[in-house]
């Protein structure tokens, strides 16, 4: 009897947990949210060599006409959830910002260091940005106008008579101004040093992260490491003299930053990438645009012949109250970042699994807001792909013009590469004239968004 009464207790209790478990599988089951539709593409490839290899605006537009604002995807190794909606945007990059840390795909975490500002969320974070934004601030850029007009006339005159590819010498252009932002007037001292590695290092930003020798990632990663070195070098030095630095080199390095010598070099090299190429893109672009547009051109040249004309003597030279008045040049500038979308999307990574407008982003997976498709729905703009500058004499609305990002994590360089635009366009608009060279339909991809052929251009002084 005992027995049985045992048995019986025994069996119930399995039969409870038998059901509870069964039962938690299935509502589990139930509540579980699915992916978001798209395809993973080809394993770990993925569809890299169709966002790389075509028009941009193709590929993206073609995945939100078949799966809407929201859709799964394979980009260099990681699996990715593609989002285009202002709201969702907005919900990604400061709503709930603290569930999608900053990264990129690993091939560029490897090569611009792991300790860089784009790849990391509180304290450390908080601290960099502080270090950053004390180079960049209005107060510390207008002291380096004159400077980086003095490069911007040595760039023209360089290219006086000459048939060029208007973003590689472009790239030249803000490869110096970068260099002299980060480590003052004596950027010249380490200048071709320097430029000679990171032209190798930038070359696999965009590759598989595999370090086989004779692989593009092997070459960029070995580049990198003496890029370091060189760095690890002009430090030892500066301590050595052991007075005040200017510029960003000053600021990481100061005894207050409490910085190691790798976490300066790894956000070092993070901060020419981030200055040089997008700067550099958006200026082959403004040139297009300008071209394209007589009417426009001809009224930024106006606007900057009356700045000229006010100056004489020794005030020739621009000050940063002169960029003030470049009003709309500085819309020209917005309408390019717009219409060009350099920065087509930005990289986020899911702390923890998320539940995100009924699908399911997974742990670890990257998610990519697309700044492109934003700008370029007529639901945004009028008229998305027609230039015209004047669409910003009215501030667009919330969340739909996110050039620089958004957030905590938004670029903290964009008055800078704002001044350093302005400057150049106020000497190529006032005493240059110039002609594109060849079709310019197409775009590519490499790894901003290019005019073709990088755009080349003949260009003469003004008679």
């Amino acid at each position: 009897m005992e027995f049985t009464t045992m048995f019986c207790l025994f069996a119930s209790i399995l039969s409870l947990f038998i059901f509870h478990s069964l039962l938690k599988f299935l509502t589990s089951g139930q509540q579980k949210p699915p992916l978001p539709p798209g395809s993973l593409g080809w394993p770990y490839i993925g569809e890299t060599f169709q966002l790389y290899s075509q028009n941009p605006n193709v590929f993206f537009a073609s995945k939100v006409k078949k799966f809407g604002s929201i859709f799964k995807t394979r980009i260099l190794g990681c699996p990715c959830v593609m989002i285009s909606s202002p709201e969702a945007v907005k919900h990604v990059l400061v709503s709930r910002a603290h569930l999608f840390k900053p990264t990129f795909p690993a091939s560029k975490e490897r090569m611009l260091g792991k300790q860089a500002i784009f790849f990391h969320q509180g304290e450390y974070h908080t601290k960099l940005r502080k270090l950053v934004l004390r180079a960049f601030m209005p107060e510390a850029i207008k002291t380096i106008v004159s400077d980086i007009e003095s490069i911007a006339i040595t760039s023209l005159k360089s290219w006086d008579g000459q048939l060029i590819n208007t973003f590689l010498e472009m790239k030249t252009y803000t490869f110096n101004v970068a260099l002299l932002s980060i480590f003052g007037k004596d950027e010249v001292l380490y200048r071709e040093e320097l430029k000679r590695c990171y032209y190798i290092l930038e070359k696999g930003y965009n590759s598989m992260p595999i370090n086989l020798p004779g692989t593009l990632f092997h070459r960029s990663m070995k580049a990198r490491k003496e890029l370091a070195q060189i760095l690890a070098k002009i430090l030892s030095i500066r301590r050595q003299m052991k007075h005040d630095h200017n510029g960003l080199f000053g600021s990481l390095m100061g005894d207050k930053a409490g910085l190691t010598d790798e976490q300066i070099a790894d956000n070092i090299i993070g901060v020419i990438f981030a200055a040089r190429d997008t700067t550099a893109s958006v200026i082959t672009w403004i040139i297009k645009y300008l071209a394209e547009n007589p009417s426009v051109l001809q009224a930024v040249t106006e606007e900057q012949e009356a700045i000229m004309k006010e100056k004489c003597g020794e005030e020739k030279v621009l000050t940063w109250a002169d960029t003030k008045k470049m009003l709309l040049t500085s819309r020209v500038i917005q309408e390019t970042l717009r219409v060009a979308s350099i920065l087509s999307f930005t990289f986020r990574e899911a702390v923890e699994d998320v539940e995100f407008e009924g699908y399911l982003i997974p742990k670890g997976w990257k998610v990519l807001p697309l700044f492109r498709n934003i700008h370029h729905s007529p639901d945004n703009f009028s008229e998305p792909e027609k230039f015209d500058p004047s669409r910003f004499e009215v501030a667009p609305k919330p969340n739909t013009f996110l050039p620089f990002g958004n957030g905590t994590h938004s670029c903290p360089g964009n008055e800078m590469a704002k001044m350093e635009i302005l400057v150049l366009l106020h000497h190529l608009t006032t005493k240059y004239r110039w002609s594109v060279m060849g079709p310019q339909n197409g775009i590519q991809y490499d790894p901003f968004a290019l005019p073709q052929n990088g755009l080349p251009i003949r260009l003469s002084l003004k008679s």
